[in-house]
Parts: C-alpha cells; sequence; structure tokens
C-alpha cells in the first residue's frame, strides 16, 4: 500500500470486558496462527501507520506499539480515543487516523480497504467507515482526519467517559462504504471464533 499523504497513524482498541466470552481477552484469540491484537497491529504496520497506539493494558510486550489506557479503564471507546490522541504529540500528528477495533479476523483487508478509499473521499469529508452487508456503520472500523477527531475529542464530556464511539463522531462528515462480511464481521461470542477459525483455515494466504 502506498503511505497515505500527510501520513497515517493508527489507534487499536483492545481493553474492553468482553463480557460475551466470559471476560477473555478477545484481542489475544487466535485465528490462522496469530492474535487479533497481532493481526491488527501488522495491517497497521503494513500501511505504514506511525504512531500505532493500543487502548488496553499490555497484552503483548512484543509488539511495536505504545500501549495507554483510558481513565478510568473500562469507560467505552470514545474515552478510549480519546486517551489515545491525548497520548500524541499535537505537532507531529498524522494527517489520518486509523481506528480499529481488535476483535476484527478480516482486519489486514479492512485496513487495505480504508487505505485505498482515503484518496477517492469527498475534500470536505471528515473521514471514512466500512457498513456491514445491512448498511450499519462499523465506526470502529474507520479511517478518520486527526484533526477532526482532536477537534471532536476536545468537546465531550467527561473526555468521552462512557460515551459510545458515536458520541465523538457524531458531528464529523464521514463516508459510510458498504463492504463485503470478511471485513467487517467481528468475534463477540464463543461461536463467532469458531466460526473465524473454521474460515481461517480454508482461506488463501493474505499478501503481504
Amino acid at each position: 500500500m502506498t503511505p497515505t499523504e500527510g501520513g497515517l497513524g493508527a489507534i487499536l482498541l483492545a481493553g474492553g470486558r468482553a463480557s460475551r466470552v466470559d471476560g477473555a481477552a478477545k484481542p489475544l484469540f487466535d485465528v490462522g496462527g496469530r492474535t487479533l491484537l497481532a493481526a491488527a497491529v501488522t495491517a497497521a504496520t503494513d500501511a505504514a501507520a506511525r504512531p500505532i497506539t493500543v487502548v488496553a493494558p499490555v497484552l503483548d510486550k512484543t509488539l511495536p506499539v505504545d500501549w495507554v489506557r483510558e481513565d478510568p479503564p473500562f469507560t467505552g471507546p470514545a474515552a478510549a480515543v480519546v486517551a489515545a490522541l491525548a497520548s500524541w504529540s499535537e505537532d507531529d500528528d498524522p494527517a489520518w487516523t486509523l481506528v480499529l477495533a481488535c476483535d476484527l479476523p478480516g482486519t489486514g483487508a479492512a485496513v487495505r480497504r480504508l487505505v485505498d478509499d482515503i484518496p477517492l473521499l469527498p475534500s470536505d469529508s471528515d473521514g471514512v467507515c466500512l457498513a456491514d452487508a445491512s448498511s450499519r456503520p462499523q465506526w470502529l472500523i474507520g479511517a478518520y482526519r486527526t484533526g477532526a477527531l482532536r477537534a471532536a475529542a476536545s468537546v465531550l464530556p467527561d473526555a468521552g467517559r462512557d460515551a459510545p464511539v458515536r458520541a465523538l463522531l457524531d458531528d464529523l462528515a464521514i463516508t459510510v462504504v458498504v463492504a463485503p462480511d470478511d471485513l467487517t464481521r467481528d468475534v463477540d461470542t464463543w461461536e463467532d471464533l469458531e466460526e473465524a477459525r473454521r474460515r481461517a483455515e480454508h482461506a488463501p494466504e493474505e499478501p503481504s
């Protein structure tokens, strides 16, 4: 992939409670021979993203990322994005920021789609996110102008604490692109995990 003009950063959300899988660390689920978190980091790295910040407790010290936590922990994705942005030097901001949940088996293909779509966006668009087959936006599979994210974060009450990510993005002009299920399907339950593993066994190898 060609690096995005103006630079690209990444915020990876990996610190949720995962109540539907008994509190297990979903980002550490192995699918296709690597964890979902490692797959997300690889996708961001392959897209030349820098910085790459994971919002979570430190789950894998071998990964080339920065780690932060929302304050207090478990206060939702909007708070997580706010915390990650606060850890970046605004003077060195990339033009664009990937915002990705770390429970996506298809994260590599999803990031390639987002990066390919950025140059096609209208000049007044604040970003792009993928939608599932029912056209429901998946805000945590998106690429957004970093300046727009910062401006939205600055006016969120309580630094986004307990707010849905939609509250952060509500006033932004975001292009929503319907994508194949393989790009937007997440792992939310044990059944989802088994299905993701079955699919990975039969999937062609992803390009590097």
